[in-house]
């Protein structure tokens, strides 16, 4: 008889259902109630099949330690190339003429 109960539950009923969940609680609240239920039946789950609590200590451990960012430090950084001046030009010394794209200059 439970499954009766189950089988004539159908889309509609669970969208009416989800937007009265939306209607009491609100957008701000619902995927939180959503993040606690899942833990609580994580845990439920973990305390059933007897998972120790070290386990997930050192899971939790090994996650906080992989999530926070390392900044390299200055003698592992790259050292970034200066830009190069070009070199001074002698007084009175003019500029060679630009060249046109295509064209080679003939060698001395």
């Amino acid at each position: 008889m439970p499954l009766a109960l189950f089988q004539s539950i159908g889309v509609w009923e669970i969208l009416l259902l989800l937007l009265v969940l939306l209607l009491v609680f609100g957008p701000k609240r619902l995927p939180e109630m959503g993040r606690s239920l899942g833990r609580g039946m994580r845990e439920f789950k973990d305390s059933i099949t007897g998972q120790d609590a070290e386990q997930e200590e050192e899971a939790a451990a090994l996650t906080q330690q992989s999530s926070v960012p390392t900044t390299p430090t200055p003698e592992a950084a790259p050292a970034q190339p200066a830009t190069a001046a070009p070199p001074p030009r002698a007084a009175g010394a003019t500029a060679p003429p630009p060249q046109q794209p295509g064209t080679e200059q003939p060698s001395s």
